[in-house]
């Protein structure tokens, strides 16, 4: 069973209703993200935008673009850390943020849609992300669906 550990009573209840979120939580020189969904493919969506809000907010940006990235289905944990680097490629090489994510499992891939804005659109959060570490990765199911956590270094 995995559980995203210190779950408030909120949380508790809106994973039990099958409710999707996330949360930051603060971790020394770093911020921890944790998300939790239904079905994986969801949990992931989840962490991305939780990594997102960690450096932008998009709330009232609109996209200018739509991109597709097929993932090769390796493991879940190596899905989680492809998926968070594609967030960080686009935003490092292009300028560009997901503002809006689907992702969808077919034949031994994830099919992820990004409905991207430039960066420069979105009001500034905090420091951009640096790496994400593999320290402390984890996504699983559990008794309310799936819950993931990772570690992003800004």
């Amino acid at each position: 069973m995995v559980s995203v550990v210190g779950d408030t009573d909120d949380v508790i209840q809106a994973r039990r209703r099958g409710e999707s979120g996330h949360r930051t939580v603060p971790h020394p020189d770093d911020v921890r993200i944790e998300a939790w969904a239904v079905s994986r493919e969801r949990c992931l969506v989840e962490a991305a935008l939780g990594m997102v809000e960690c450096f932008a907010d998009v709330t009232a940006v609109r996209p200018t673009s739509v991109e597709r990235v097929r993932l090769r289905e390796i493991g879940d944990h190596e899905l989680l850390a492809a998926l968070l680097d594609e967030v960080a490629v686009r935003l490092d090489e292009d300028g560009l943020v997901p503002v809006d994510l689907e992702a969808d499992a077919t034949e031994g891939e994830l099919d992820v849609r990004l409905a991207l804005a430039d960066l420069s659109e979105a009001a500034p959060a905090a420091a951009e992300p640096a790496d994400i570490s593999w320290h402390g990765l984890r996504i699983g199911p559990g008794p309310y669906g799936w819950s993931c956590s990772v570690t992003v270094d800004v």
